[in-house]
């Protein structure tokens, strides 16, 4: 079991992300206000607290939202679920991953600053399944670890590679 430290949004692509500390969930579309929305298997990402602790080891300032991820968690192992898995996100929202991990065409600064960046290798991506209020403090619970049909067709159909 996990909980979410930070709900972040944005409104532009590309950007540093702000915790807004609660939000919506959409089905099938992602997290309420946010840039990076849409009806594609991409709709929220997430990144772990520890992912962000091990940048921090090399020396930088930064925290949840920094990497462009929605939801920060903690207490779970993103990158060890399979894609479609399912996990219950607070008292009602249900999401599935689609993605562990992103190609990353350009950059970002924190690569440019460190060398390195945790996100193409530890962020993983979910679409959403049931949609309701996502904030800091609510808990996280792997629901499922099967692989779904449905997952591996969004990933294929989408042009993106699985990492």
């Amino acid at each position: 079991m996990g909980r979410i430290v930070a709900v972040c949004t944005s409104p532009k692509k590309g950007m540093r992300k702000k915790n807004i500390g609660r939000g919506l969930l959409v089905e099938d579309h992602g997290l309420h206000g946010d840039a990076h929305t849409g009806s594609w298997h991409r709709q929220v990402s997430l990144l772990a607290m520890e992912s962000i602790q091990k940048m921090r080891i090399r020396g930088l300032d930064v925290g949840p939202g920094d990497f462009a991820e929605n939801l920060t968690t903690e207490g779970i192992d993103l990158v060890g679920l399979p894609v479609g898995a399912r996990l219950k996100i607070g008292p009602e929202c249900v999401v599935e991953v689609t993605q562990i991990g992103k190609e990353c065409h350009d950059r970002c600064a924190i690569y440019r600053q460190s060398g390195d960046c945790v996100m193409p290798r530890e962020g993983i991506f979910v679409r959403v399944i049931k949609g309701g209020p996502v904030r800091v403090g609510h808990e996280i619970e792997v629901l499922s670890l099967k692989r779904s049909q449905n997952s591996e067709s969004k990933i294929r159909n989408s042009g993106e590679r699985e990492l």
